[in-house]
């Protein structure tokens, strides 16, 4: 496997669905262009995101006033736009944080033998 081919390690659809708050998460100390997010996000297990997936979702999330960015002229070659959490975009990632919590306890609660007691065939919804 390349560099370039790096896997996530949890299932497509749930990383598309996360990858909005991996990139809040990715800029949270800090700026960084567009590669820098896409080694961070990888970082956090996410996989590499390409391109076509992970610029788009920046220019929502500049829209949204979650991000600024910044041009930034290269010394020795073409610039690259920084990327920079907003106030706005500090309190998104700590609701998005505490909603993925709320939802994996809720998936990680076990229901006890009683909650079946009243319905032996599981039909009540």
């Amino acid at each position: 496997m390349s560099d370039d081919e790096v896997k996530s390690a949890w299932p497509t659809t749930w990383t598309r669905a996360a990858l909005g708050t991996a990139v809040l998460a990715s800029l949270e100390d800090g700026a960084l262009h567009g590669y820098g997010i896409a080694q961070a996000v990888n970082e956090l297990g996410f996989g590499r995101p390409k391109g076509g997936s992970l610029y788009p979702l920046l220019t929502g999330l500049e829209n949204d006033g979650a991000v600024i960015a910044q041009w930034e002229q290269g010394q020795n070659g073409p610039g690259k736009r920084n990327y920079a959490l907003t106030p706005l975009g500090h309190s998104r990632l700590q609701e998005e944080r505490r909603a993925w919590h709320a939802l994996a306890n809720s998936l990680g609660a076990q229901k006890t033998d009683t909650d079946n007691d009243s319905d032996p065939q599981g039909m009540k919804p």
